[in-house]
């Protein structure tokens, strides 16, 4: 945790326009599929966009006499994710089957984790805004097979189905109900994103179904959620409703939002909320039912006959441990200590290892808290208008670095180097060579700048008598002179000169 933030208690989101006060609880699953080039109990491949039923090897198809083979991998990246989350990782963990049948679900049961899983309990700090910050408890992680695709909009009498994702292997990582509304709810998935992108343990393309969320959500009255901490007794808390397989922080927050009106609806003329899973119509902007919720025991699990009880040693995950990459908060927390940022600047820098390795390589050695000016309002503002990302970049980091160290040294002023910037930006080339070349350079010859501004008070006699009675009106001749030197003259040395001419 960062010394320097506050960790408030969940502020309660309560929906305006309803007749009584009420409270949102919310709590989440999300599937973070595990960044592995093989599934999790076959060798075949997990690379997305193959031809359909190019990927699937003979135990994904549930072929007769076909017995799974656990991806020790796998299990390095789940292990991974534990720890890079605080949590407990469990010694000894076990696969179950879970039986429900479905078209793209060859063995009519998915291999998981219920009762033992591989990850217990840890937690996500999920940022707010500068100086806040929230904890959100994670109850547990465990290991299963992902099932293929149905699809339907192909043949108008017939469905088709891609096993190429059977198989794969998915991280379940499961909340407590601990998110109050619908900003913390994207929040929360976005931190999440954040520290396994950092982990390399899953690459949260959400578009790509890398990551997608089912999110339960109920509502209570106020001071329920409190006696629920208390007790972590959930009676004190309303009948959630799960809105499965959401892929979109937008599309989250808006079903959350819609989700709730609708249950307080029904509360208030009298209703019972249901448990059930439902389906989020974007276009519609509503929730409507999918099916009852199952609970455990309707999918009557037990332990997989195929697999032993998954045991891994203290050393093995002390050795993953060891090599952890730096994660976020912490990274956050160095560059403001170490370049001297606000948060905000070392939260922008950091949302992703290829920003935040681009922006040290800027700053190494150099004035941090130009850099990070440069890099965020400069390169990612002209990256973002041309819908490019920090890997897209046209420049380098080190040509911005000398563009950096040209400014630094007062070789060039601002005006230019945003100049230069667009020259290196688009033809390229050494930015220090540039300046010589296209003779760039400022003018720091106090002689040649006291000249110009001789010149420019003798001419404009009226402008003087002005600029003595309102000294605001000093910047006039300012500009006059980086006009007339081109933009080239040094801007301090100009403002100190014009300054002690106007007051003889």
């Amino acid at each position: 945790m960062l010394d320097h933030i506050a960790y408030e208690a969940p502020a309660p989101k309560v929906i305006a326009g309803a007749k009584e006060d009420w409270e949102l609880v919310i709590g989440m699953e999300v599937h973070a599929q595990v960044s592995s080039n093989a599934k999790l109990f076959s060798g075949a491949s997990t690379q997305f966009g193959a031809e359909p039923n190019s990927n699937v090897a003979f135990v994904d198809a549930a072929m007769p006499g076909m017995l799974p083979v656990i991806n020790e991998y796998c299990v390095e990246q789940a292990v991974r994710t534990g720890l890079g989350l605080k949590a407990e990782i469990n010694l000894v963990s076990a696969f179950d089957r879970k039986n429900y049948f479905y078209p793209d679900l060859p063995q009519g049961y998915q291999i998981s984790q219920l009762y033992h899983p591989i990850v217990g309990e840890g937690e996500v700090i999920v940022d707010m805004s500068p100086g806040v910050a929230r904890l959100v408890r994670v109850e547990r992680i465990h290991l299963e097979q992902d099932a293929g695709k149905s699809i339907h909009d192909m043949d108008p009498n017939m469905s088709f189905v891609d096993l190429n994702r059977t198989g794969v292997a998915l991280m379940e990582i499961v909340s407590r109900p601990d998110i109050r509304g619908p900003e913390e709810a994207a929040a929360y998935l976005t931190k999440l994103r954040q520290i396994l992108r950092y982990l390399g343990t899953c690459d949260g393309n959400m578009q790509e179904g890398s990551m997608r969320a089912d999110v339960n959500i109920s509502i209570c009255r106020p001071g329920q959620y409190e006696k629920y901490m208390e007790t972590q007794d959930f009676s004190h808390l309303g009948t959630r409703c799960e809105i499965k397989n959401m892929n979109s922080m937008r599309f989250i927050q808006q079903a959350i939002d819609v989700e709730a009106r609708r249950q307080i609806a029904i509360v208030e003329d009298g209703g019972t909320v249901t448990q059930e899973t439902r389906l989020y119509d974007p276009d519609k902007n509503e929730t409507r039912s999918m099916r009852s919720k199952e609970e455990a025991h309707d999918y009557r699990y037990f332990p997989c006959p195929d697999l032993l009880p998954l045991e891994i040693e203290q050393g093995w995950v002390d050795d993953i441990a060891a090599g952890l990459p730096e994660l976020p908060d912490a990274k956050k927390a160095r560059f403001m200590g170490d370049f001297n940022l606000s948060e905000y600047d070392a939260s922008v820098l950091t949302a992703d290892t290829a920003s935040a390795s681009y922006f040290e390589a800027v700053a190494e050695g150099r004035d941090g808290k130009l850099a990070a000016n440069w890099v965020i309002n400069e390169l990612f503002g002209r990256l973002k208008k041309e819908d490019h990302d920090i890997t897209e970049s046209p420049v380098s980091p080190a040509q911005l670095g000398g563009i950096i160290a040209l400014i630094s040294s007062d070789a060039i002023s601002g005006k230019i180097a945003k100049e230069l910037f667009e020259i290196v930006y688009t033809e390229g080339g050494d930015p220090a060579e540039i300046v010589e070349a296209r003779g760039m350079k400022q003018v720091t010859d106090t002689g040649a700048i006291e000249a110009a501004v001789d010149q420019i008070i003798a001419d404009n006699p009226a402008q003087v008598e002005k600029a003595r009675e309102n000294p605001k009106l000093a910047g006039w001749f300012v500009g006059q002179v980086m006009k007339a030197t081109g933009g080239k003259a040094n801007p301090k040395a100009v403002n100190e000169l014009v300054a002690k001419k106007l007051a003889q």
